[in-house]
């Protein structure tokens, strides 16, 4: 296939201006549909960074299914898997004649497990009315389902208790032993992703398979020519998550839980086991318990000094040993009991590990919850695992994502990854910004660090909300700020409110678009991946510039290497890395040929800082003004052109 093919195949004159309706052909999606074309022939490395409206999806699907290779395509998130798998490649296919195999693979906690299903229904544990009526939707379903994908099932919601009782882990997975094998739902998909010419996974599942975290899909991934990563700009943060070593109260617990069950039906089997479960559990509460004196996430050094904490810490040791001991003595009793015996005691192993060793390499840290904790051991750099894995693939490696350069440049996404001498390519938004868009910064806020400064941003925000008679998102980057502006707001503002929290965040955006006038607070999760066209959203404010949380151990460890290695920490990294997460935000605002709206950056350090240039010359290019009247000016306009 040559350069022009590709190009043809996008333009005004190829198949697809011609199958779909309301497709427009754009230079910039032509370009980049050559580009990865030409990364996967060469096997090159590219990180291509296409804005808002480019049309990626396509620009990437169209050379990957006429490659002739094998290929991996990784999104950020499930809904986005979903939305490509069941919509976009579809399309593409059917546009391309592609007579290709294609599969969607998840991880392993979104398939039913027929054999826990099964030993839930076996112990006949007291449910309460919701979690009973949930678990009877799930048999009857289970009856009826052909892949086992929870996605299908949506009267059961995501966070409902009753999943992870009915759905399996890595480690309490039965594998070949297990006697609902030969219809076992994970090891379908897994079967179907093999004999794929393209499978459609999400990051989670990538790195934790490519990161030998034996998801039990790893003679999936390896043999792809090309590993194709959309949302890449979230990749550094999920790579640092699965070459991480981790072990938490929840697999405590459930291991608990799980050798408890085991003992259905097995004569004398609770009389030895029960003890020792029970210590475990007590020795895990204790431990969370005095935790709660110390900071929600920190260095494991606070851990080590806290002598209520280091106490706790070693009777948890202790006790998860004796009882990986007993499960010893049961494990030839059956498959279950042989499993939680491996797990008990490669937990023990974990936090042995984790406690005792301190590697300069990594960054050990504790973060606590509501009702657990969790202990880690983190690479301090990515860069060298990350070198090493697409050096074993010998694959094309193509990063894609609207957000992936500060001012132009792609050097901190390039570090992060340890991406030498990529080929790179910038695309610009096809969307007119210059008209279609206005950036707003009030003045007179005071230091984002006032003791008042959200009580100001709303007097700031409320008469835009009335010019735009609400249509608005609020992003702010803490919780707490956005609680005190939802308190704020409440019966002040004639619009309804949508506030992060009260209810499921697709619940949220269903309600927010149905509403036509409503006014969204949202926080991290708002940030990305959320797609409002139309008039529903004509302003997005932005609170504060979405620095990284100072209390981060990892980001800490990684300031003082950094330092230390003769670079200045806040320009060399927390500059950009905020850079990269406000144009996340920003890019929330405009979605379509046809919206209009006004952009609100509240951050006084914009124009008061030397670095403020570095996050406005990283934005689309759109109008800026400091004056309110300009605001109302724009809406009315938009007023008197929509009438």
């Amino acid at each position: 296939m040559t350069d022009t093919d590709v190009s043809a195949l996008l333009g005004a004159d190829g198949p697809f201006a011609r199958e779909l309706p309301n497709f427009a052909p754009r230079a910039a999606q032509q370009a980049m549909a050559r580009a990865v074309e030409h990364a996967i022939a060469e096997r090159e490395t590219l990180i291509a960074e296409a804005g808002t409206g480019t049309g990626k999806t396509y620009a990437y699907l169209v050379p990957a299914l006429l490659s002739g290779e094998r290929v991996i395509v990784s999104t950020g998130t499930k809904a986005l898997q979903d939305q490509l798998f069941f919509r976009d490649l579809p399309k593409v296919r059917s546009v391309l004649g592609a007579r290709l195999k294609t599969a969607l693979l998840k991880g392993r906690a979104n398939y039913l497990c027929l054999y826990r299903l099964d030993q839930t229904v076996r112990e006949g544990a007291s449910f309460d009315r919701t979690q009973a009526s949930q678990l009877a939707a799930i048999r009857a379903w289970s009856a009826r389902t052909r892949h086992g994908d929870r996605m299908e099932l949506a009267e059961v919601p995501e966070e409902s208790p009753m999943w992870p009782r009915v759905t399996s882990t890595p480690e309490n997975c039965l594998g070949v032993e297990c006697p609902f094998f030969d219809d076992c739902h994970v090891v379908k998909a897994r079967r179907e992703a093999q004999e794929a010419d393209l499978v459609v996974v999400n990051h989670h599942l990538l790195f934790a398979d490519l990161a030998l975290k034996q998801e039990g899909f790893g003679e999936i991934l390896p043999g792809a020519q090309a590993f194709i990563l959309d949302e890449a700009h979230q990749v550094p943060e999920l790579a640092g998550q699965f070459f991480s070593q981790s072990i938490s109260a929840r697999q405590l617990t459930e291991l608990a839980q799980d050798a408890l069950g085991e003992c259905n039906g097995l004569t004398g089997a609770i009389g030895v086991v029960l003890e020792p479960v029970e210590a475990l559990r007590d020795a895990v509460r204790k431990l969370r318990l005095a935790m709660d004196v110390l900071p929600d996430r920190g260095p494991f050094h606070l851990l080590d000094t806290a002598q209520p904490v280091r106490e706790a810490m070693h009777d948890v040791r202790e006790v998860l040993a004796a009882l990986a001991d007993v499960l010893a003595s049961q494990a030839e009793r059956s498959r279950g009991f042989a499993n939680a015996h491996e797990r008990a005691a490669l937990y023990s192993e974990r936090l042995d590990r984790i406690v005792e060793q301190a590697d300069e390499q990594d960054v050990r840290w504790y973060e606590t919850f509501p009702r657990g904790f969790a202990l880690h051991a983190t690479p301090l750099d990515l860069a060298g695992p990350l070198r090493a894995l697409r050096e074993r693939a010998q694959a094309a490696w193509i990063h894609t994502s609207a957000t992936l350069s500060v001012a132009g440049h792609f050097e901190h996404f390039a570090r992060q990854l340890g991406l030498d001498d990529p080929q790179t390519l910038s695309l610009e938004s096809p969307f007119d910004y210059e008209r279609q868009a206005l950036c707003y910064l009030p003045s007179g806020l005071p230091d984002p660090g006032a003791r008042d400064y959200t009580e100001r941003v709303v007097e700031a925000v409320l008469p835009v909300l009335q010019a735009s008679n609400g249509r608005a998102f609020l992003l702010f980057t803490s919780h707490r700020a956005l609680r005190r502006a939802a308190e704020l707001l409440e019966g002040q503002v004639p619009w309804p409110l949508f506030v992060q929290g009260t209810a499921p965040r697709h619940r949220l955006l269903e309600d927010f678009r149905a509403s036509g006038h409503g006014v969204l607070l949202g926080a991290a999760s708002f940030w990305e991946g959320v797609d409002v066209a139309g008039e529903a959203l004509s302003v997005v404010v932005i609170d504060k510039l979405p620095f990284a949380a100072p209390d981060d151990p990892v980001l800490q460890a990684r300031l003082d290497a950094l330092e230390q290695a003769g670079i200045n920490p806040f320009m060399g990294w927390q500059v950009p890395s905020a850079v990269i997460a406000l144009k996340q935000g920003v890019g929330r605002l405009i979605r379509d040929v046809h919206d209009r709206g006004v952009l609100v950056l509240c951050d006084p350090r914009l124009t008061g800082k030397g670095y403020g240039r570095l996050f406005l010359s990283s934005l689309p290019p759109m109008p800026r003004t400091r004056e309110l009247s300009a605001v109302q000016a724009f809406f009315e306009a938009s007023a008197e052109a929509a009438a």
